[in-house]
C-alpha cells in the first residue's frame, strides 16, 4: 500500500529535457568544414588548423557580389526559354502512351485523349501567368518571343491530341460522316421496266 502513495521518479529524459546535457567538445581527429564555427573550447590545435580555411571562406563571401539587373534579366531569359520548352520534353512520351492505348474506344484511351486536350488548352489560357514571374520591364520585348514559342509548342501538343483523336476514327474526315447533310441527286434518265 505504501509503494502506491510514494511518488514515482522522474524519468530521466524528463530531467534531461528541462535541462539539456553539454555539448560534448570535438575530437581532434575529424576538423570542422570551412565556415562552420567549432563548437566547444577544447582542441585549440584544431582550431589553429582549420582557422586559415574558415576565414578564406569568410572572405570569399565577402567579396561575392550580388547580381547585376542584367545578369538578373539574362537568368529570367533562360529560365522562361525553360518553361516555354517544357510542354515540348513532355510530348514523346505522350505520344507514345497514346500509339500504346490503340485506337479502340475504351477508357484509358479515352482518358489519354481528354488529357491530351486539356494539358494544352489550360496552358494556352495561362501563358500570361506563366511568365510574370520572369518578366520585368528591360526584357519584356524578348518575353513576347518567348510567350510566342510557349503558344507554339502548347499547340504542338494539341495536335497530338487530334492526332490520336483521327486514328481513333471520331473526327469527320469522311464523306460518309456528312451523309445527313447531303442532297438526294435527281435522276437525270429513267427506266421502265420491260415486260
Amino acid at each position: 500500500m505504501s509503494e502506491l502513495t510514494k511518488p514515482a521518479a522522474t524519468p530521466r529524459w524528463v530531467s534531461e529535457l528541462a535541462s539539456p546535457p553539454p555539448v560534448k567538445s570535438k575530437t581532434g581527429a575529424i576538423p570542422d568544414p570551412p565556415g562552420f564555427p567549432t563548437q566547444g573550447s577544447s582542441g585549440t590545435g584544431n582550431k589553429a588548423s582549420c582557422a586559415p580555411k574558415r576565414d578564406a571562406g569568410k572572405d570569399l563571401a565577402k567579396t561575392k557580389k550580388p547580381p547585376t539587373a542584367e545578369e538578373m534579366d539574362t537568368l529570367k531569359l533562360k529560365k522562361a526559354w525553360e518553361v516555354a520548352l517544357a510542354p515540348v520534353k513532355s510530348l514523346p512520351m505522350t505520344f507514345i502512351m497514346m500509339y500504346m492505348s490503340g485506337n479502340s474506344l475504351q477508357i484509358f484511351s479515352i482518358m489519354m485523349v481528354f488529357m491530351a486536350f486539356k494539358n494544352p488548352i489550360v496552358g494556352l489560357a495561362a501563358t500570361n501567368q506563366a511568365f510574370e514571374r520572369f518578366e520585368t520591364d528591360s526584357n519584356r520585348a524578348k518575353m513576347v518571343q518567348v510567350k510566342l514559342a510557349y503558344v507554339a509548342m502548347q499547340l504542338v501538343a494539341l495536335a497530338v491530341g487530334v492526332w490520336k483523336v483521327n486514328t481513333m476514327g471520331l473526327l469527320p474526315t469522311t464523306r460518309s460522316d456528312w451523309l445527313a447533310w447531303e442532297v438526294q441527286r435527281e435522276p437525270l434518265e429513267s427506266a421502265a421496266v420491260a415486260l
